[in-house]
């Protein structure tokens, strides 16, 4: 698509960029215009992470050209971008977890009086701007006592204190729910209506046609072609993004399924913390996909927590009708349970380490003897896992933080493979991966279920809780709504359990 670079509000003319002998992106060019929004679609490891750190001045460009308003743009840092008017909102957070919400709003940016910071004006300025941007969070609140979706919020807030002329989101939606999503799309339509230009990346396709004015698909570093939404649809967008068709998103179900009709591995009955949930009781069969779903501040994770021993709860849980006590990640371990945490980056992996001993960690008993540990066998699970995973790696040896995020969900999947459970525990397992290596992730998902694996599934995609499930269970307000086949529900049937519409 032709589009004239005098209504262009930034343009980037075959921009390259090398780390050594590895081409991370090259030949990228895009137009951004003015109170419209631009979507950047490419799989895990295609290159957006690059191209937002050169235009957030993280990286500068090996070769190519940038221009903001018809001048040259290349920041030196973050804040030189930010004060040239490019503004942007980081997947990965990047919020201090020990000072308030008004302290990360407008940090290095604080009023002061006579050279001290006012804490009132800080404190009024914040609140201002989360009024007016309409977000559930307190700004006097300490960041580190917030959920996972408030803190996406409070990061999309500090990203819009600035008065920029591009606004760049990248995954804002991963970790929100449905009603928070809103949110953050009346946001977008309001700088939209002000003239600001949006730079959007996401994986969730239907939001992507629904916020999107222009599409420019990137592929292994290099631009592919630039449409415009209303004149594509999802599956050629897929086709351009992986190289490939899907017909299937998500994987049939292998074999005759679970059978529910036989004592199940998990029964849950009671299962109480005040102020989280109550009376929480289900059960789960071996090679069953339980699926659960409700909003934000239903419960589902804090549930998952304390099965695990995160979290101290009353009420029963058996394990293959025997009573089990389950008062740490240990004693959950040893009972045969593992848990993917919806939070990789800071609870499922040590970005820092290699792949092999982030495999290997929660597993470790099955690697020693006599308190020694033994490489061997250590290596040769962690290269087993690798290849079982299609986890894409030079080697086990390579440093987790520098795998895309797809890859990075997978050794977190890796890790709990390798301590053979009996009960899987997966926390959003698809989040801020794309749609190749989500259909990877459904594809690992059903086999685990065809070998006899039991998985409690969590997700804030209502689609891919129908798309998986055996059965649905939706919370609300911590209670179980209903438990119910999948072929049974619908959307709006599931919805209105979540919203406490349907009893």
């Amino acid at each position: 698509m032709s589009q004239p670079d005098a209504s262009a509000v930034l343009t980037l003319k075959d921009v390259e960029k090398t780390f050594g002998p590895v081409v991370a992106l090259k030949r990228m060019s895009l137009t951004v215009r003015p109170g419209r929004v631009h979507t950047l679609l490419g799989e895990n490891g295609a290159g957006k992470s690059t191209l937002m750190k050169i235009l957030a001045g993280v990286h500068a460009p090996s070769a190519g050209t940038i221009t903001l308003e018809g001048r040259p743009f290349v920041p030196l840092s973050p804040q030189d971008a930010a004060a040239r008017g490019l503004a942007i909102v980081f997947q990965e957070l990047s919020l201090c977890n020990n000072l308030t919400v008004a302290e990360n709003i407008l940090a290095t940016r604080e009023p002061a009086v006579a050279g001290f910071i006012s804490d009132r004006k800080l404190i009024a300025r914040a609140r201002q701007l989360v009024e007016e941007l309409g977000l559930p969070v307190s700004v006097t609140a300490r960041v580190a006592d917030l959920s996972i979706a408030q803190r996406q919020l409070v990061e999309i807030a500090k990203g819009l204190s600035h008065d920029a002329k591009v606004v760049i989101f990248d995954e804002p939606t991963s970790s929100l729910s449905d009603s928070e999503a809103e949110i953050l799309f009346r946001i977008i339509g309001r700088l939209k209506a002000q003239g600001k230009a949006v730079i959007y990346i996401s994986h969730r396709m239907e939001e992507i046609m629904r916020l999107s004015d222009d599409i420019t698909v990137i592929r292994d570093g290099e631009y592919i072609t630039t449409v415009e939404a209303r004149e594509t649809t999802i599956d050629h967008l897929i086709a351009l993004m992986v190289g490939r068709r899907m017909d299937e998103i998500y994987p049939p179900r292998i074999g005759d399924g679970p059978k529910l009709h036989v004592a199940p591995v998990l029964a849950v009955k009671g299962l109480t913390r005040m102020g989280d949930f109550e009376d929480v009781s289900f059960d789960l069969h071996a090679g069953e996909i339980l699926g659960v779903f409700g909003l934000v501040g239903s419960g589902r994770s804090e549930v998952m927590n304390a099965l695990f021993g995160m979290r101290r709860a009353s009420g029963e849980i058996r394990l293959d009708g025997k009573p089990a006590t389950i008062g740490s990640a240990t004693e959950a371990i040893r009972h045969g349970i593992g848990f993917v945490t919806e939070n990789r980056k800071e609870q499922g992996l040590v970005l820092s380490h290699a792949l092999r001993p982030n495999i290997s960690m929660a597993a470790l008993p099955r690697f020693s003897a006599k308190g020694f540990l033994k490489p061997r066998d250590e290596c040769a699970e962690a290269r087993a896992e690798v290849a079982r995973l299609a986890i894409r790696t030079n080697s086990i040896e390579t440093i987790t933080g520098t795998l895309s995020g797809g890859n990075q969900q997978k050794v977190v999947l890796a890790k709990w493979l390798a301590t053979h459970p009996r009960v899987l525990i997966l926390d959003e397992p698809t989040r801020g991966v794309d749609v190749g290596a989500k259909f990877e992730i459904y594809r690992i998902i059903r086999q685990l279920a065809a070998e006899g694996t039991a998985i409690l599934m969590v997700s804030s995609e209502l689609p891919e809780v129908l798309g998986l499930s055996d059965r649905v269970m939706v919370m609300s307000e911590g209670q179980v709504k209903t438990i119910t086949p999948r072929e049974e529900l619908t959307p709006e049937r599931v919805m209105s359990f979540a919203t406490g519409g349907q009893k």
